[in-house]
Parts: structure tokens; sequence; C-alpha cells
């Protein structure tokens, strides 16, 4: 068993001092209790670690390798998308498992304990499948098992290169699969995740309207009855013309009509939502998983989370492309779109709660439902997933409470985070992975690999 002692830590029923933490073998925290004597580990401010809830870790490896204009005058994400095919027609399974390791680093050291894995990288780069065809997802399970972190791994199923199911096109063969065989591969991803820690979980993930077929999207339910499935939905204006213009509808209109959406589901980005379709989607249940670093890279556009909100609706944060991972600049940079695009202040926040406190909860709260993890809550049953702040620094001096979670997202940065547990596991220690050193080497070493890959 462990315990740990924080001065201050964020329980579900607010601020509270002196709170003792105990977790026992499982990774789960089998006690709490404030105003307690100091015992155990110590640490001045904890809070919860919330989920990541989208990524695709392999982008890891070319970031900042696509910020020159290519020669159409209007690059956008489709011209980025073309870079990133040839990027990944280089990855071997080997690449793939350092490259993961590494993502799961940084995001530990972000302040993350849980990694939501869209994994869609299958096969061999002419689309044959490996002799196991979990090959890659079983990759991603193994670097799990170095970085520490907590995986909801999500096989991705891909099949067409457009709503009217044309082929795929060369830079997509690596994620085929027809329906029949992404289960398959998926019953094998699921085997393999019985050898990681008891905390790990498996869904499935259809890749988007565009890719999978109308009849096999409005049965997903019912191929996959238990866990999350996440699906990217109405990120880009041209996405939102081919779905109009093939099947009749907008792409959240279409989604609504046709999917059972609820709770079970993750709709990730829906930066190209009207005004009727994100209070209609925030009252279906599920959760939206944005990410607003890639969402400003790629131009996708802004998601409307004051009026998402105002309809109830709950969101979680992740880091996609992996451009850059920084859970505080993720926060920071979706409230001040929402400032830039109505010329307001803490568009997020509420008389009762300051920006912070407001989008930190309700990241939890949502990146908790969209893994389907008991996590998000210092609360006894729940997995010890929790981050310590460094309150020496100066950016933190003297702040108390909510006016700590402000200054960290808008006036600090990562650097601040000095502590992280994932299930009980201490993976971050003084700011630093336990196995920095490892994991970096061996990214190194892959990107001398790839280095002429663009």
């Amino acid at each position: 068993m462990q315990t740990i002692w924080a001065e201050t830590a964020l329980l579900p029923t607010g601020w509270a001092a002196n709170v003792l933490i105990e977790i026992d073998t499982t990774g789960r925290i089998s006690r709490v209790r404030p105003d307690a004597c100091a015992a155990g580990a110590r640490v001045a401010m904890l809070l919860p670690a919330p989920v990541n809830v989208h990524s695709h870790a392999f982008q890891r490896a070319m970031a900042g390798l696509t910020e020159t204009r290519g020669p159409n005058a209007s690059d956008s994400f489709w011209t980025w998308r073309q870079l990133m095919f040839r990027f990944l027609g280089r990855l071997t399974p080997d690449h793939i498992e350092a490259i993961t390791s590494f993502v799961q680093m940084e995001m530990l050291e972000a302040g993350y304990a849980t990694n939501v894995e869209f994994h869609y990288l299958h096969h061999q780069p002419d689309g044959t499948p490996y002799d196991n065809i979990a090959e890659m997802s079983e990759r991603v399970a193994a670097a799990t098992q170095q970085s520490g972190i907590g995986l909801c791994l999500l096989p991705v199923h891909y099949e067409f290169g457009g709503c009217d199911k044309r082929d795929l096109a060369a830079g997509q063969i690596r994620f085929g699969n027809s329906l029949g065989r992404f289960v398959d591969l998926r019953d094998v991803a699921a085997a393999t995740m019985k050898s990681l820690p008891i905390d790990g979980q498996i869904g499935a993930a259809p890749h988007s309207l565009r890719a999978v077929g109308i009849e096999d999207l409005k049965s997903y339910n019912a191929h996959f009855p238990t866990g999350p499935i996440h699906m990217h939905l109405a990120e880009q204006r041209a996405e939102v013309d081919e779905v109009q213009n093939h099947w009749g509808a907008r792409p959240v209109e279409w989604a609504l009509e046709n999917m059972a959406l609820d709770q079970r589901w993750c709709l990730i980005h829906c930066t190209q939502m009207t005004p009727d379709e994100t209070t209609r989607l925030a009252r279906s249940g599920a959760v939206v998983g944005l990410c607003p670093i890639t969402e400003s890279s790629l131009g996708d556009g802004i998601f409307d989370a004051v009026r998402w909100s105002g309809a109830g609706g709950s969101f979680a944060i992740g880091s996609d492309s992996n451009i850059r991972i920084s859970l505080s600049e993720e926060l920071r940079t979706l409230d001040y779109a929402q400032r830039l695009r109505d010329g307001t202040r803490a568009a997020l926040a509420t008389p009762s709660q300051s920006t912070g406190r407001r989008m930190y909860e309700e990241m939890l709260q949502g990146g908790a439902q969209a893994a389907a993890r008991q996590t998000g809550r210092l609360e006894a049953g729940y997995w010890a997933d929790m981050m310590a702040l460094d309150m020496t620094s100066e950016h933190l001096w003297g702040r108390e409470g909510d006016v700590v979670l402000d200054s960290w997202i808008f006036a600090g940065d990562d650097r601040l985070v000095c502590d992280v547990w994932s299930a009980g596991r201490h993976m971050v220690c003084g700011g630093e992975h336990v196995a920095r050193a490892q994991i970096v080497t061996a990214f190194k070493l892959t990107i001398d690999a790839l280095k002429d890959s663009l």
C-alpha cells in the first residue's frame, strides 16, 4: 500500500487541506482523509490527473516537418494528410513501439495519466496484414509496459476512401479492413490487453463517416455492445460537403439520426457544427473530444465550447497529431479561441468557478466517461490517477485554490507538473519520467532511421 499526503488537494467536494491518500495494491484509492497528519510521500498540491482522449502516436515523429507551404497555394488539412501518408509508409513495428513509448512519456510528464490511442496503422506498407494481424496494436501495448501510462486502446475500422465507397488510396492502404477482418483484429488486440495491468481498457473506433459504410455505422452499437466507441466527426468543411452530397445530410445531423449516439460515444473535433447541431449533440450524452492545438495547426475551425457547455455537453481533451504535447496549452488554446471568436474574456468561467477550474473539472469528467475509466476524482474506489504541481515555482508562489489552476494554465506551462501517478504507478518524479533516458535514446534512433522520409 502507498500513502501520499498533500498540503492541498482537489477533492470532489472542493479544495481540502492536509489530505492523506491511501492506495491499495491494485492501484486504486482505498481511502481519502482530509485534515490528517502528514505521513508517507508528501506533495504540496495534488490534483486528479486527466485522460488524453485522442492520440495518433506515430505522428509525433513528424512534428515540425510540415510547416513549409507546398506547391498548392491553398495548403490545408488535406495537403498535410498527403505528407502524413508518405511518412507512415516507412514505419515498422519497432518504430511504432519506440515512438509510442516516447509519446506516452511526454503525456505523463504533461500531467496525463491515461492515453486513449486511436490506432489505425495496422498493416504492412502494401496493405498485407502482418502474420499477427494485431502486431501494431501489440506494439502500442508493449510501449505502455515501458511508459507505465494507463492505456485505452481503440483499434480503428477504416475501409473506404470516401462516402462513395471508393478504394483506399496508396497512403491509406495500411489502415484498411472490412468489418469482419476488423472484428478479428480487435479480438486479438483485446487478448493482448490482458497482459497489461488491470486498468487497461479496449474499445472500438469507426474512423469517420467517410471511411466506414452506412450499414456498418448504423449497427456499431450492436457489433460492439461494451466499451467506448470513438469517431472523428465534422472536422473539415470538405468532409461536411462530401457527406451532405452523398448521404443527404450534414455529418452531425446524419450521425444523430442514424447511429444511436449515447454515453459510450466520443466524437472527435466537431469543429464544423451549426448551433442547432451543437445543442442536439450535447443532449445525446456523447462526449466531444477536443484537440485544440492540432485543430489550430490544421486549420480545422473553432469548436463552440460556450454553446456546448451551456447545453450540458461534456468534453475531453486530446493531443491528436502530437505536434506538441502540453496539457496546459490545450486548455489555454481552447479558451483563447472562444475569446478571439466572441470578443470576450474568461469565456468558460462561471459565477462560481474560474475558467481554469471549470475547464479542468469538465475535462476530468468527460475524459473518464470517454475512456470508460473510473478516474478523474480523488475518491475511494477510483484509480489513483494523480498529478502534483510544483508550488515552489515562482509562477505558483503565493497562489491558492482555483487561482493555482488559472496560473498554471494561463501563466505557466507543464514544467510545473512535478509528479504523476497512473493507477498508483509513480511514473513522473521531480518533473521527469522514471525511464526518460532509455525512452529518449530509442526515440532518437528511430528518428535517425526516418529522417529522410519527408
